[in-house]
């Protein structure tokens, strides 16, 4: 049973005064990390807090919009409440929640240890973003981007030291995947490189070490080459979307298929990253139908927006469509 929500927020705020002195911090590398800064509290940005949390760290996420850092809290809450059921935590969930605290600007940026830009899958943003951590957070505190697609070097431009920016793609939901990407810039250093390896592996996941910057990385080329022809195969009527997701679990192994992937990821972000490719040169993993750019502009966008390929309840589980409901 949970505690009621005032008891609960009472807690909470009890366990945020007394964490500062109880956390030593973790050494990566020849730096001493204690305090993580994750700006943008979405889907992934609320995973990559929590399991930053769970790995003991003090983190402040930054989103600009209150709604979005409340709701991302409640999912937290509601994600560390499952596993902590399942006795897949080590300690309290009160006490790994605690550890996040909720922020409306970048002014913590100068206090924290470790910065992980998690915005929205859109370059002019992140380079905004970048320019203004350059300049506010302290010259040794390695600038991380979550971007699935965007050259790292790009981004990077925006700096002063764009030795110390690198790319830590995680893959959602962040709590359950175990990989992340450590992406090398032109001008990363090898000294960041790897202090962003030994963060992956203090998560408790396995890092894949990307050691040159091309649009989309490793995983997601990969991906995208195979999604690219499902959706194709799909507008033309070829297949179903949930034929070609059974065909690839039952056929291939994979634990979800490309349109339950899609979905997860949101819509809106798989069409963003297929426009990245095109605008990169790398065009030739991008689908040539328009059909994620069609349902995007219909407001199915996914899991996240109750309807995508497939349809979801508000908590977002997986329903059956209605009868006569346009798919």
């Amino acid at each position: 049973m949970s505690l009621p929500r005032k008891e609960v927020d009472k807690k909470l705020s009890s366990l945020r005064e007394s964490a500062g002195g109880e956390e030593e911090g973790k050494t990566l590398g020849e730096k001493v990390v204690k305090k993580v800064l994750i700006v943008g509290a979405g889907f992934m940005g609320s995973g990559i807090a929590q399991v930053s949390a769970q790995a003991e760290y003090q983190v402040h996420l930054m989103d600009i919009q209150t709604a979005i850092t409340d709701r991302a809290i409640k999912e937290i809450r509601w994600s560390l409440e499952k596993l902590a059921a399942k006795g897949l935590l080590k300690e309290p969930w009160e006490k790994v929640l605690a550890r996040i605290s909720p922020e409306k600007d970048l002014s913590k940026a100068f206090e924290v240890d470790w910065i992980i830009e998690a915005a929205t899958e859109a370059e002019e943003l992140k380079r905004s973003l970048f320019r203004e951590l350059d300049q506010i957070s302290r010259p040794d505190t390695p600038l991380a981007t979550n971007t699935s697609s965007i050259p790292i070097t790009r981004l990077a431009q925006n700096t002063l030291r764009p030795e110390r920016v690198l790319g830590l793609h995680f893959f959602g939901p962040v709590p359950l995947m175990g990989l992340v990407e450590v992406v090398k810039g032109e001008k990363t250093s090898a000294i960041v490189f790897e202090r962003g390896v030994a963060f992956v592996q203090s998560l408790g996941k396995t890092p894949v070490r990307v050691e040159r910057d091309i649009p989309g990385f490793v995983m997601n080329r990969i991906f995208s080459a195979a999604l690219r022809e499902a959706v194709d195969l799909v507008d033309q009527g070829i297949a179903t979307a949930e034929d070609v997701d059974v065909g690839m679990r039952l056929g291939y192994g994979w634990n979800a298929g490309p349109f339950e992937i899609a979905d997860n990821a949101g819509l809106d972000t798989c069409a963003r990253v297929g426009q990245t490719m095109k605008a990169l040169g790398a065009g030739h993993l991008a689908p040539s139908s328009n059909l994620i750019e069609r349902m995007v502009s219909e407001g199915r966008l996914g899991r996240k927006a109750g309807k995508g390929f497939y349809r979801y309840s508000s908590e977002g589980k997986r329903v059956p469509w209605e009868k006569n409901e346009n798919r």
